[in-house]
């Protein structure tokens, strides 16, 4: 496919281009550096942005064709607070019908840092996230006719606690999700709107915490700043179902993180037939905004 060339190209020049070094900043529970992962939210507040996420879904059950370019920006009001935004464009091509494009739904959060336990590595937040109704092209891809409230818990845990006995365990990390969705209207069109329960996580295994916090194997640049991952996400309706099934997605892929951004890329394997067919690909070109403007829009805009 030419988008997957592209992106493959893209990232090339990005790791030629820009000097490696160790992360730092937002994302760190003691030693433990977190990467902002792709499918499944993050576990800290930060100054961030992604731009762009560049998506080819797995094939539609009713064999559509997509391809989504999104935006998202996360900013600190407090040490401990913050915000997020983004929205998207789709282009869609129905079997046998004219392909369509535009916006996909608005979204925004807000993001309480519950905890940062530095000796264990682990991390705690909770959110709202908010889906707005009519902020896309409703009848054309899909965006929301409703409003759809999402509180969340994301959490994020390294094994670098463990006894020396188990070393090679140590560079590993999970982080995940826990929340529900609550659309405002019960049904749209006709079809109804449940309410959901979404839950999924990232296994990582981080080749920097191996070099720095473990054993130094001699790696160089860039393999000593890559974090193979798995990511997986699910969404279970829990009432109004009506033939609704649970859909979600398998995401294995890779995280190169240098000092000022990172850039990730997963395959998307879908769970079950009513997830998709066949499989996709996400790449995303995220920055810490920071590490790159620290001492302007990179940091809390409040210290209290």
């Amino acid at each position: 496919m030419n988008f997957l060339r592209l992106a493959a190209g893209a990232v090339v020049v990005a790791l030629a281009a820009t000097p490696l070094a160790n992360a730092t900043a937002h994302g760190f529970a003691g030693q433990r550096f977190f990467p902002a992962t792709i499918l499944t939210d993050d576990p800290f507040v930060a100054d961030e942005m992604s731009l762009p996420t560049f998506t080819r879904p797995p094939t539609g059950f009713d064999r559509s064709q997509e391809i989504d370019l999104d935006i998202d920006l996360a900013k600190r009001i407090t040490p401990d607070f913050g915000f997020t935004i983004g929205q998207g464009w789709t282009y869609l091509q129905p079997k046998g019908m004219p392909a369509v494009t535009g916006l996909s739904g608005l979204h925004t959060g807000a993001q309480y840092q519950l905890f940062v336990d530095g000796p264990h590595e682990a991390l705690g937040l909770v959110g709202l996230n908010v889906s707005w109704a009519h902020t896309g092209r409703v009848a054309t891809i899909g965006a929301p006719d409703a409003t759809t409230l999402s509180p969340t818990f994301n959490f994020g845990k390294g094994f670098g606690d463990l006894s020396p006995s188990l070393a090679v365990l140590r560079p590993f990390a999970v982080t995940g999700n826990l929340g529900f969705d609550f659309p405002t209207k019960t049904d749209s069109a006709g079809n109804p709107n449940p309410d959901n329960f979404n839950y999924g996580f990232a296994l990582e295994y981080s080749l920097p915490y191996l070099q720095c916090c473990v054993k130094d194997i001699g790696l160089r640049a860039p393999f000593n700043q890559l974090i193979p991952l798995v990511e997986i996400a699910f969404t279970s309706p829990i009432n109004r179902t009506q033939g609704i099934q649970t859909v979600g997605t398998i995401q294995p892929g890779i995280i190169w993180s240098g000092t000022y951004f990172q850039i990730g890329a997963e395959a998307i394997l879908p769970v079950n037939k009513v997830s998709g067919r066949g499989f996709g690909g996400v790449v995303q070109f995220h920055v810490y905004l920071d590490d790159l403007f620290p001492r302007s829009i990179g940091k809390p805009i409040s210290e209290w």
